[in-house]
């Protein structure tokens, strides 16, 4: 006998927390840990990647009593302390993934930051100079951050998070000058070969809440700028509902 119940994500990205921020965030986590069964934060969790941010972000995650899985973003990275925010962070009981994959009730959850590149017969390729080629290598590598994940998911039900984004779709909106700068196709490559339920990034705070992988897959853009422009009637996050399914005892 099949039993069946709906688990419920809040996903978000881009908070951008600041030392300022020091009691601004706790209702918003509050209202996403009464509306979800875990909390997903797809990267740049602070602005300057600061641990004295990151101390501050904990304290506002307080009020989420859920379980929290996240992956850092390129402003986490800005002052080179990026190990110290993910220690902080885990210390504090946040799952922050970087390659690898776990699982929360019952659903598989992979992550990675990602890297920009571009996407199709735009994204750079490794010719020239070796500056160039370490750019890509970097988008590479992270596409097989990515993929090794997935390889490794024994679950039925499965999310992809990123903080870059894998799907042109999903940046549109923003100046096409920048959208090598906002993802690469390279990391659409491994959803490809291992499909998820649903893939969750931020970073593109101007472009387009959805779209699809080229395999059907749903890919939702939760940068929280680009929740609070488009859906002013709801709380920036966005709940995505996942069913699970198990055996159950007769």
């Amino acid at each position: 006998m099949i039993s069946q119940e709906i688990i419920r994500f809040a996903a978000v990205g881009d908070i951008h927390c600041r030392k300022e921020s020091a009691g601004s965030l706790r209702p918003f986590f509050a209202q996403a840990a009464a509306a979800a069964d875990a909390l997903l934060l797809c990267g740049d969790l602070t602005d300057y990647g600061l641990p004295e941010e990151t101390h501050v972000l904990v304290e506002e995650l307080a009020a989420a009593r859920i379980p929290i899985v996240a992956v850092l973003g390129n402003h986490d990275y800005e002052s080179g302390r990026h190990d110290e925010v993910q220690r902080i962070l885990t210390e504090a009981g946040v799952r922050v993934l970087d390659g690898e994959a776990c699982e929360i009730h019952g659903v598989g959850i992979v992550g990675v930051k990602g890297f920009a590149g571009g996407y199709g017969r735009g994204a750079l390729g490794p010719w020239g100079e070796t500056i160039i080629k370490h750019f890509v290598n970097e988008a590479v590598q992270e596409a097989l951050k990515l993929e090794s994940a997935l390889a490794k998911l024994r679950t039925p039900q499965r999310i992809a998070m990123l903080h870059y984004s894998p799907i042109e779709g999903t940046v549109k909106g923003e100046p096409m000058e920048i959208f090598p700068f906002l993802g690469t196709s390279r990391l659409e490559d491994p959803l490809l070969r291992y499909p998820v339920n649903v893939v969750l990034h931020g970073h593109a705070h101007r472009g387009f809440p959805e779209g699809k992988t080229v395999n059907n897959i749903p890919v939702y853009n939760v940068a929280k700028p680009l929740l609070q422009r488009s859906f002013k009637d709801r709380p920036p996050f966005r709940i995505i509902e996942i069913p699970k399914v198990e055996e159950a005892t007769v």
